[in-house]
């Protein structure tokens, strides 16, 4: 962007004066993310019918928000939190933004959320802002008299000043949206610059630099971003002295997307300069080792900054008439400059006002350093007081109970006349009457899997996938009784979402690829294609889009395409031709049009919503808030599997196990509403699709003897040596010494002499695929492989419900070969990307999400990356009042880190992204009721656990990784990256781990689903790799994991009562760590397998089914 001050200057006094009149709001900011059309439009300026051509929707018009009615959320005392005052006392400090004062005698600075000034030389420093909200980045104002800060205490991340004393603190800026920070001040104090995040589709983004006036207004953007997509960092602006410029940081690598762990090494961060008088950007600093944190010195000759050398940061100084850089300490914390860090990439730090010393923050302390070099002083400060504490909820979660309700019935599906539901279960299909019975199966097919069924228009026939693993999919008619099955497709393949044609003469379907669960053959020219009612040979209709429908004509098929990043809704006749646009959305992420054609139902932030379709293909835009056609909720609490009935006079969809329908008739009047009419309510009952399920649980009596037991009870390894494990069922009947636990006549025994017995590991933030494309195969080679190494429990916090929820329910059913799943369902995801954004504007927008994944079958929530702080307090709420854990990720930023904590989040996932915790945090922490799961495989701020086990061991040789197609395993791990140890800080981020488990704070493995099985064992190692015992970092993958997840009272350690999930090895992992993977056998719930071959052993003859390369 290129302007002149005065065009700043101008628009600032325009948006002073706006707010000063009378309650006018305030114009966006941000005109990009709002592309307004004027909703009085004529038929002129529209494009011809049937054309295709996108219309973009008016903007709705302005309504009071979905939490509009609800009290305003105070952060400081959020609703329903039990808040408990912690001491704090320590001389140093983690991550301490300062900043001295014009006159040189004070120092403001932020510590744990809190801001203090103190005198130069140090002292007992005043408060001057506290309380739950989280406040930091203080900056005097020129004169002194007053500091800018960056604080969240009206609920979202904004500039304010307050007096210097800290009284009078009032809102400068008024974001909702956007994360607002790093505030800098101009020299005559009339203006504030600060750094303004903008997130893409992910919550990575990157930053502009905006200008605000010190009275209020929206704001001049100055330094802007280069596209919408970019993810690359640019931040911490600082005016120059004589306010001609501001300074700020930018990462220049190539590329818009972000990258982790990028090399530090190379000059990957520059300083640049915006001259305000021309727009001109110019470098202020660049080199190797990055250059960021720019401060200039007050009268104006130096500038200092920040570089990397190795692991090492350091705090340099550049004579801005020379160019001459100089080194001047060497001893910094490291900065982020390998992360994202939307904070800034090294905290705050200032000169001294005679430009002769820089005051900064090392160590965890407050140090001074001379301009031209010499020896650093301390600054010394003791810190006595409080902060606030919210406790966390942690429910006690049902491991293995002897019955399930199973919750996730799939492809529920409505028959024309509405009397009839069809749904997949387990891997069955099955029907059931609307008007309430029993479900009975459609089919006796004990084998295949069966999935995406759709009723033919007239509900006398179905059609749907029928899929094994060996011999893949095939499409299947049938009567409405079951009868008459008829394969239609002449190929086997990877087929998916069939679809009658009105006059039911023709299917239409996609077909998919595989090779990564499933066979990669039959993969060939992937699309939408058509194929007669009777079988024959499929017609290629259209490549790269999908979800092929039906309207009201025979010869239209109507498919979901994008474009623009939009999902568009878009029909073509039978061969792929005459393509026209019907609707698209950059939020929708599911269309369905009616069977008369005159309606489209879709999704958008996961709930279900109605709009016409304009007659001959007019094309436009929708979404929620759209207004140019009527659009009505018809869901309240989520919808997935929507479909229409009735010959369109009826919409369904299903949530959890229970369907819901609403009629188009209460939708939309056929004339305008009076204003006092009713507004559609969405249905609140619906047809339960429940099912309750005997869990597949193990009869009779086995003993393991002769092993060396780590039971993990108590609060070491809990060693019995020579010892027998009775085992009844799924549960441990006795343990103890051979010599005083007698093995029961008839038992089947397993003679463990010479080997080692611990718990099965317990994953705490397992990641990997749980189906493909909706359809759960038959057997998930990677999910058979993390059984094979030892992990009989997972939980994965982020994940597709339709699939993992299905699976997990198989897995109980005994129908499925792998650990015991538990998840949170798709993230509450703050980010917009259209199939996981969860729009939060109150407490009842929380808990509606909450409640959605709790119907699912979800024992957890992912509070992941809410923008404002309240929306994180508002997810921890309702989570709190419907008993469910809420597992957090402050996504690498310190302070949502601390926040998260302070907040009674159940978890904290992800690796608090500073190299050393200090004092400060470790009581912090410690004294709260969240745990830590800080996933050292991907751990934020460098080289992680993953690429260093990848070069320091040859993964493809590990013998039980046969359970992992072998060429994507060589391919995947024989070549590698090869580091110095000082890149890597999966071991740093363990010594911090280890710090805050010594101190109480429940520390779990997380191995992120980086490699199948093997990756649980690297975070174990990586543990060790950071100062723990062998004995500790165990525990961190048994019972720590359990009791953090609340499940210690069925697993993690083997005790009586417990269940029998338990792994056999052929060496002893708590005498070396790296003997954790040495392993023969594992049970899980009295199952026991051989870890090669998966094949069940001594306890039972199943054998698992032969996978896709073999």
């Amino acid at each position: 962007m290129k302007t002149t001050v005065a065009t700043v200057l101008a628009s600032l006094f325009v948006a002073q004066a706006a707010f000063a009149q009378a309650q006018q709001p305030t114009p966006s900011p941000n005109p990009v993310e709002e592309q307004e059309v004027d909703a009085s439009q004529s038929d002129e300026e529209l494009p011809a019918q049937g054309t295709g051509e996108a219309v973009e929707a008016a903007p709705a018009v302005p309504q009071a928000a979905p939490g509009a009615g609800e009290k305003k959320w105070d952060i400081t005392n959020p609703r329903g939190a039990t808040i408990r005052q912690v001491p704090i006392r320590t001389d140093e400090g983690t991550w301490i933004d300062v900043d001295v004062s014009p006159d040189g005698r004070t120092l403001a600075f932020a510590l744990l959320g809190d801001i203090y000034t103190m005198p130069i030389s140090g002292g007992t420093p005043t408060r001057i802002a506290e309380g739950l909200a989280w406040e930091i980045q203080p900056r005097f104002s020129p004169d002194g008299s007053r500091i800018a800060f960056t604080s969240d205490r009206n609920g979202a991340d904004n500039i304010w000043v307050m007096n210097a004393d800290g009284s009078d603190k009032r809102r400068v800026t008024k974001e909702d949206f956007r994360l607002l920070n790093q505030p800098t001040w101009s020299p005559d104090g009339r203006y504030i610059a600060a750094k303004k995040h903008f997130t893409t589709e992910r919550s990575a983004g990157t930053g502009e630099v905006w200008l605000y006036h010190i009275s209020g207004g929206g704001g001049v953007a100055l330094v802007e971003r280069a596209n919408e997509a970019l993810q690359k960092e640019l931040g911490e602006p600082v005016y120059a002295p004589d306010g001609s410029a501001i300074y700020y940081t930018r990462n220049v690598s190539p590329g818009a997307i972000f990258e982790y762990a990028q090399d530090s090494q190379q000059s990957l961060f520059e300083i640049e300069k915006y001259d305000l008088a021309t727009g001109e950007v110019t470098t202020a600093v660049s080199g190797y080792g990055g250059s960021v944190r720019p401060q200039p010195s007050p009268d104006g000759k130096y500038l200092s900054f920040v570089r990397r050398d190795r692991e090492q940061s350091q705090l340099w100084v550049k004579d801005l008439s020379s160019g001459e850089e100089r080194m001047i300490y060497g001893s910094l914390d490291l900065d982020l400059q390998e992360t994202w860090a939307v904070y800034g990439v090294y905290p705050g730090m200032d000169w001294t006002p005679d430009s002769r010393e820089i005051v900064f923050w090392a160590g965890g302390k407050l140090r001074r350093v001379p301009a031209m070099g010499g020896e650093a002083r301390v600054i010394p400060f003791v810190i006595d007081d409080t902060r606030s504490v919210a406790d966390a909820p942690h429910p006690v979660i049902p491991v293995s109970p002897d019955s399930f309700e199973a919750k996730i019935p799939k492809f529920a599906a409505l028959s024309p006349d509405g009397r009839r539901i069809v749904f997949e279960s387990l891997g069955k299909l099955y029907v059931k009457p609307a008007a309430g019975g029993e479900a009975r199966r459609l089919t006796n097919d004990s084998e295949a899997i069966e999935a995406w069924p759709a009723w033919s228009r007239d509900g006398e026939r179905l059609a749907y996938v029928r899929w094994t693993d060996e011999g893949l999919g095939q499409i299947v008619t049938l009567d409405a009784n079951g009868r008459n099955q008829r394969i239609v497709t002449e190929m086997r393949g990877h087929y998916a979402v069939p679809q009658f044609s009105p006059d039911g003469r023709t299917i239409v379907f996609e077909k998919r690829e595989g090779g990564y669960l499933t066979s990669p053959e039959f993969s060939e020219n992937p699309g939408v294609y058509r194929v007669s009612a009777n079988g024959g040979t499929p017609q290629l209709v259209s490549r790269g889009n999908s979800v092929p429908q039906f309207g009201a004509a025979n010869d239209r098929i109507f498919m979901m395409g994008r474009e623009g990043g939009n999902l568009q809704l878009l029909s073509t006749d039978m061969n792929g031709e005459a393509k026209r646009v019907h609707a698209q959305g950059d939020l929708a992420n599911d269309f369905r049009v009616s069977p008369t054609g005159e309606h489209v139902a879709f999704k958008q932030n996961y709930e279900v919503f109605v709009v016409p379709i304009l007659p001959g293909g007019q094309a436009v835009t929708v979404g929620e808030k759209a207004s140019s056609l009527p659009v009505v909720k018809a869901s309240k609490g989520g919808a997935d599997y929507i479909g229409w009935a009735d010959n369109g006079s009826t919409v369904y969809w299903s949530m959890g196990p229970v369907m819901y329908r609403a009629t188009t008739d209460a939708m939309f009047r056929r004339a305008p509403a009076s204003e006092d009419a009713p507004s559609f309510v969405p249905p609140e009952t619906g047809i339960s699709l429940a099912r309750t399920v005997r869990a597949a649980k193990p009869t009779g009596t086995v003993a393991i003897t002769g092993a060396r037991i780590l039971t993990m009870a108590g609060d070491d390894a809990g060693v019995i040596e020579n010892g027998t494990i009775v085992i009844e069922g799924d549960r441990i009947a006795a343990i103890g010494p051979a010599t005083s636990t007698p093995v029961p006549s008839g038992a089947r025994m397993v003679d463990a002499a010479g080997r080692t017995i611990m718990p099965g590991l317990v994953d705490a933030h397992a990641h990997g695929p749980q189906g493909v494309g909706d359809l759960v195969p038959q057997q998930n080679w990677s999910t058979v492989q993390e059984l094979a190494m030892g992990v009989t429990t997972i939980h994965d916090p982020s994940s597709s419900a339709s699939s993992i929820f299905a699976a997990a329910e198989r897995q109980k059913a005994g129908t499925l070969l792998a650990p015991r799943i538990f998840s949170t369902g798709e993230i509450i995801y703050g980010a917009k990307a259209p199939s996981v954004y969860a729009r939060i504007d109150g407490y009842e927008d929380a808990l509606a999400h909450i409640r959605r994944i709790k119907a699912q079958g979800g024992i957890s929530v992912k509070n992941y990356n809410q923008p404002r702080r309240e929306q994180r307090q508002q997810v921890v709420a309702a989570a709190r009042a419907e008993n469910m854990l809420v597992v957090a990720e402050g996504g690498s930023l310190f302070g949502m880190d601390l926040n998260l904590v302070a907040d009674g989040n159940s978890t904290l996932e992800h690796n608090i992204p500073v190299d050393v915790m200090y004092d400060d945090v470790l009581q912090f922490f410690s004294q709260s009721q969240t745990n830590y799961t800080p996933t050292l495989v991907v751990t934020y701020g460098g080289l992680a656990a993953d690429p260093y086990w990848r070069q320091a061991t040859d993964v493809f040789d590990n013998p039980l990784l046969v359970h992992t197609p072998p060429r994507m395993l060589l391919a995947e791990t024989a070549r590698r990256t090869k580091a110095p140890d000082w890149a890597f800080v999966d071991d740093n981020s363990a010594r911090e781990a280890k710090k805050l488990a010594e101190r109480g704070v429940k520390v779990s493995i997380g191995a992120h689903g980086q490699q199948s099985g093997i990756a649980a064992h690297w975070e174990l190692w990586s543990f060790v790799r950071g100062g723990m015992t062998p004995v500790q970092s165990l525990r961190a993958g048994t019972i720590e994991s359990a009791r953090s997840l609340g499940m210690d009272r069925d697993i993690g350690s083997l005790e009586v009562g417990k269940l029998a999930d338990l792994v056999i090895l052929t060496a002893d992992p708590s005498a070396d760590i790296r003997n954790s993977d040495d392993i023969e056998r594992v049970m899980l719930g009295g199952r026991l397998y051989d870890a090669r071959t998966m094949n069940e052993v001594v306890t039972g003859d199943a054998r698992r089914l032969p996978y896709w390369w073999e």
